[in-house]
């Protein structure tokens, strides 16, 4: 039989801490388990730091819209009667999470705190409202109840009580302001079919304004400093308190962030949370470029990644909650909608992207690479390719303003066998011009693959892109 003296002996070691531990946030230092002065200083100096990495890393959604609408109001882009369009479709000049260069965009923010708000968009679109805190509220057009056939959709705000009128597709939202996008298959003419009122004014609704974000220069990336909980604060200020689950409400007071109280942390909580920014910032960086779960992979023995991992649009495997993909998702794109988040056969749109060559090395804009498609790419409609800067996660800024490559424009050449050859690098191989990206020295940049209208042969992994090859001078 064993001692109680020894179980008791062998429970404390579980129970207990010793007098000097070492962790990655620091070394402690305790007196038979009473941390000592230093150590209590140091170690709520840890929790805060903790806390602040956690709030960056859930708040991002949020932190992303307070950007987008800062960068739109910067130009102009604020009220019903205002809409942004990409005429005739995005570029480079302005700071985007991953836009394509394909479409062209419209997009607006609605605010409910004067009542109801109604949105016709055009017909043959495909065009979604988020939350303030970036989650689903509703699909318009194609994906949405009207079926691409056009409709008027009505919002109403968070408390709404009046009566709902007859005629319109109704959504109630958890918060005030929400975010439009819209994109017409008829282009820019057909954007502009776009309306957008408050109910009451729907016996004479307004003409909009339309302004051509494509002419302009202007950032809508949420910040990586301590000014990202200066985004997350004016979100949280304008929004009701239970906006958000108490969890996240929870984690955002105690760095000072309450709903209705001033956020103004003293210079030690303030240097700490510059610092947690940055940290978080470098760990949703290895969340999005080198993700270590291989749900976040396309193919076996690849490393082409998927831009929605788990095929929710709220991120949710059973009752957990993809914290890692919800993170890795907003830290580099935008929309949500489970169109997005779950492709159909046919429909919609599949991505793949990667910041690797074949060697796992990282990508360098001075070195020429070399994609291959293999012959007969699956999508319905057409196959693009756009490239990114890695650190803005915008489209990366060389002297063509569309740094894309796409089957739709009749220019890109195919083999003998049917496959097609991309080249990326600061100057394009001989012969190889229209296949070709430009990239930048010293900078690295990463490309994302998008099949519109992806096949079976997408979804059954019988067609796979090439790693990017190195291709060295001779």
């Amino acid at each position: 039989m064993t001692e109680p003296a020894a179980d008791l002996t062998r429970a404390l070691e579980g129970i207990g801490v010793p007098d000097r531990i070492t962790t990655p946030i620091g070394t402690f230092e305790f007196f038979d388990g009473v941390p000592r002065p230093d150590t209590t200083r140091n170690l709520y100096d840890g929790l805060d730091h903790l806390r602040g990495v956690e709030v960056f890393l859930n708040a991002v959604p949020g932190a992303s819209l307070v950007a987008m609408r800062r960068g739109l109001r910067s130009v102009g882009i604020d009220g019903l009667g205002v809409i942004g369009i990409t005429e005739p479709r995005a570029n480079s000049g302005s700071y985007f999470l991953t836009p394509n260069t394909e479409t062209t965009y419209a997009t607006m923010f609605i605010d409910l705190h004067d009542g109801p708000v109604v949105i016709e968009p055009p017909t043959e679109s495909l065009c979604v409202v988020d939350d303030f805190w970036f989650r689903y509220v509703a699909d318009m057009g194609i994906a949405g109840p009207d079926r691409g056939a056009g409709g008027k959709y009505l919002f109403l705000p968070p408390g709404y009580d009046g009566a709902e009128p007859e005629g319109y597709f109704v959504y109630r939202t958890p918060t005030f302001t929400n975010w439009v996008v819209l994109r017409a298959l008829g282009g820019v003419e057909a954007i502009k079919q776009t309306r957008v009122y408050r109910l009451s004014d729907a016996a004479s609704p307004p003409e909009p304004r339309f302004v051509n974000l494509a002419e302009l220069t202007f950032n809508t990336v949420h910040a990586n400093d301590f000014s990202f909980f200066e985004e997350v604060d004016e979100l949280v200020q304008e929004e009701p308190a239970d906006a958000i689950d108490p969890e996240r409400a929870g984690q955002l007071a105690a760095i000072g962030i309450r709903h209705g109280r001033t956020f103004a942390p003293d210079d030690r909580l303030r240097a700490i949370l510059d610092t947690a920014a940055r940290t978080a910032a470098g760990i949703s960086r290895a969340l999005v470029y080198f993700p270590r779960n291989r749900e976040g992979f396309v193919f076996e023995d690849s490393s082409w990644k998927e831009a929605f991992v788990g095929g929710s649009h709220e991120f949710l495997a059973g009752h957990a909650r993809l914290l890692d993909a919800r993170t890795r998702f907003h830290y580099f794109a935008t929309v949500i909608t489970p169109a997005m988040a779950h492709a159909q056969v046919g429909a919609g749109s599949a991505y793949a992207y990667t910041a690797e060559d074949a060697q796992g090395r990282i990508l360098d804009g001075g070195k020429t690479y070399r994609l291959t498609l293999p012959p007969n790419p699956p999508a319905k409609n057409f196959w693009s390719v756009d490239v990114y800067d890695t650190q803005t996660r915008s489209l990366l800024q060389t002297d063509n303003p569309y740094p894309s490559l796409m089957s739709l424009s009749g220019t890109v050449a195919t083999e003998p066998d049917g496959s097609t050859v991309l080249w990326f690098g600061p100057t394009a191989p001989s012969g190889k011009e229209s296949n070709w990206i430009q990239t930048v020295p010293g900078k690295s940049w990463f490309p994302m693959l998008r099949l519109y209208g992806p096949l079976q042969p997408w979804f059954d992994k019988e067609w796979q892109p090439s790693e990017l090859d190195e291709v060295r001078a001779s």
